[in-house]
């Protein structure tokens, strides 16, 4: 426990570079290799890590400024993701998270209920979240990892139907994004999707980098847009014509940094990935076909990612506004809206109509949970000794305590015995109908793979 602690405590642009350079050795890669490749995955988290800051630091007094503006006066702070991440860990479930989540992600793997290994250990804290605050509402620890152990179930079984999308849409091939807050959002958009899809004349909307290139070349180059939406949230912020150019050239930046970054951080997945193909195929191993469960940070930076997220920080302050029952003050969150979308991009098909659409949704339902789950969050915050912001009295936050996931999992335990049994019994048939499902896909794979013309095709 202790040794895991420590290896967490690093950081994750330390703890990375040292799993997958474990994982190199473990499969037989050569030092040199498995070496550069923990390298690159290290690299490429601290590009990441220094390029969402820069956005971070440059939107947070945008933020400020629209929100003085517009004198919102809401009774429940938003702490944002580090806040919401330190308590969580801070709590015994969070103790003993990473090792249930380790070993639940292992027996899914022989089972053939999963073909995601995630290593984004140190997002793990999502579940850590939800088991903690199920911990207080039961005054039971037991209850608590049991809470954290379906969180991190239902998240594999959606990284998994994923996986296909973020190849294809993404770009990233062996790759799932088990990340939590993330995939709280996908049956919004799937269920988007499935309506829109339905709807003659509105299906055939579609906006995505390479339509506006056509249309409008401008907008259509990610540095552009960046700078465009940049300067359009310093204007709504009534910012000098300073900031309003600082601000313009810095999104620019981030919009072409990112998607560099995350090129870099994957030179060092691939050795690693490409080497368990090599093994499961040759040997029929017991896990099967593997995809690498990464931060969704790998793909933060796709255009639509980001221009629908920095899209929907005016319109979430407006939501904040007017939105019926809404208590939630969103601030601290609002510069990590790029991680909620990066799955709904990947399932949206790169589609930024969709993808909007189910900003909407979702963030609207995201400020409601948030002021729902307030004082629960504000109850496991002081009991871990957090320290509330001056003037505060109840604390949430967009990722996690306005994700979908957990308020569901917390509503089940508010229905005790009846809730508990239906989520149980839920969670188990989703594992049972994921492995089914990845047998299906096995048994396609391997026929696309015989087929008499020697064709070849390595799908995830």
């Amino acid at each position: 426990m202790f040794a895991i602690d420590y290896i967490v405590n690093m950081g994750a642009s330390v703890m990375m570079p040292l799993i997958f350079i474990i994982f190199g050795l473990l499969l037989r890669i050569k030092f040199s290799r498995a070496f550069k490749a923990g390298l690159m995955v290290g690299i490429g988290f601290i590009g990441l890590s220094i390029t969402v800051n820069l956005m971070i630091d440059a939107l947070t007094p945008i933020s400020h400024a629209i929100v003085d503006r517009f004198g919102l006066q809401l009774t429940v702070i938003d702490v944002g993701w580090p806040a919401a991440a330190a308590v969580a860990m801070g709590t015994r479930v969070g103790a003993l998270v990473i090792p249930v989540c380790v070993a639940i992600n292992i027996l899914m793997l022989y089972t053939r209920t999963t073909r995601v290994l995630n290593v984004d250990i140190w997002n793990l804290w999502h579940h850590a979240f939800t088991g903690s605050l199920v911990a207080i509402i039961t005054d039971s620890l037991g209850w608590g990892i049991f809470a954290a152990s379906v969180n991190c179930m239902i998240t594999m079984v959606i990284a998994d139907r994923t996986v296909k999308d973020v190849e294809k849409h993404l770009n990233l091939p062996s790759i799932a994004v088990p990340h939590g807050f993330s995939v709280s959002f996908v049956p919004v958009a799937w269920l988007v999707c499935h309506i829109v899809d339905r709807i003659p004349k509105v299906r055939d909307i579609r906006i995505d980098t390479e339509s506006v290139q056509k249309h409008l070349a401008i907008l259509g180059d990610p540095a552009s847009l960046g700078a465009i939406i940049g300067a359009i949230l310093a204007i709504i912020a009534h910012a000098s014509v300073r900031d309003i150019l600082q601000t313009a050239v810095t999104m620019a930046a981030v919009m072409t940094i990112i998607p560099r970054m995350a090129k870099m951080l994957m030179e060092g997945v691939y050795p690693i990935s490409e080497r368990i193909q090599e093994i499961a195929q040759a040997r029929a191993g017991s896990f099967g076909r593997i995809a690498i469960g990464l931060d969704s940070a790998v793909s933060v930076g796709h255009p639509v990612t980001l221009s629908v997220s920095m899209l929907m920080i005016p319109v979430m302050l407006l939501l904040a506004a007017v939105v019926p029952g809404n208590e939630f003050l969103p601030f601290a969150s609002l510069t990590g809206l790029p991680f909620a979308f990066v799955l709904v991009t990947a399932v949206c098909r790169g589609d930024m109509f969709r993808t909007l659409l189910t900003g909407l949704a979702t963030l609207t339902i995201a400020l409601l949970i948030g002021t729902r789950l307030a004082p629960i969050v504000t109850s496991t915050a002081v009991s871990t000794g957090f320290a509330l912001p001056d003037g505060a009295n109840s604390i949430s936050s967009i990722d996690y305590a306005g994700a979908m996931l957990p308020w569901a999992i917390i509503q089940a335990f508010w229905l005790k015995a009846v809730g508990v049994t239906v989520l149980s019994v839920l969670t188990l048939f989703l594992v049972w109908w994921n492995g089914k499902r990845l047998k299906q896909e096995d048994r396609q794979f391997e026929q696309r793979n015989t087929l008499p013309s020697g064709e070849n095709r390595h799908d995830v």
